[in-house]
């Protein structure tokens, strides 16, 4: 048996405005988007904006049902329908944070595993990292320069193409 240890590094900052302006603006983007959540149920508010290469900020937040696997997360509303609208845009950046109703959230937010999987397709199209950033309502900021970084092992599309009869 083998053992390795896989690094993981994130930046860590204090709070948003040691952040360059641009993430500095992605955050609130993401949280009016988390303003706008409908969470009638959780009354966990999560906002999502994604930068596309091309300047498009694009928000998304999560959207529950009383059928709860039904609804769907901030993440994954805000990439398709960026993906929709931009098919064949490169994503650079997703900004994360939530706001709850029985206190401030004061760390970041990390997405869910779903998400992640989303996530790490999207940057596998894009052909270029997607930077992740992250926070509550206020508080540190933690920024993972690629999905890699929070999904080491994703199942992409490789393992299909390889493994898989796709000759139709």
């Amino acid at each position: 048996m083998k053992k390795d240890i896989i690094p993981l590094q994130v930046l860590l900052f204090d709070n948003e405005s040691e952040l360059q302006q641009a993430d500095m603006d992605l955050l609130d983007q993401a949280r009016y988007a988390a303003e706008k959540a409908y969470a009638p149920y959780s009354h966990f508010r999560v906002g999502a904006a994604v930068r596309l290469a091309n300047g498009e900020i694009i928000t998304g937040n999560n959207q529950e049902n009383a059928a709860y696997p039904s609804g769907l997360c901030a993440e994954r509303v805000a990439l398709f329908y960026a993906h929709s609208k931009f098919p064949d845009t490169a994503v650079e950046a997703i900004a994360i944070t939530a706001k709850g109703n029985k206190g401030i959230i004061n760390e970041p937010l990390s997405p869910c595993g779903a998400c992640r999987q989303v996530m790490a397709e999207s940057e596998k199209n894009s052909e270029q990292p997607m930077r992740v950033i992250m926070q509550g309502q206020e508080g540190p900021v933690m920024i993972a320069e690629s999905m890699k970084v929070l999904l080491p092992f994703s199942f992409l599309d490789d393992y299909l193409l390889h493994y898989t009869n796709t000759d139709h």
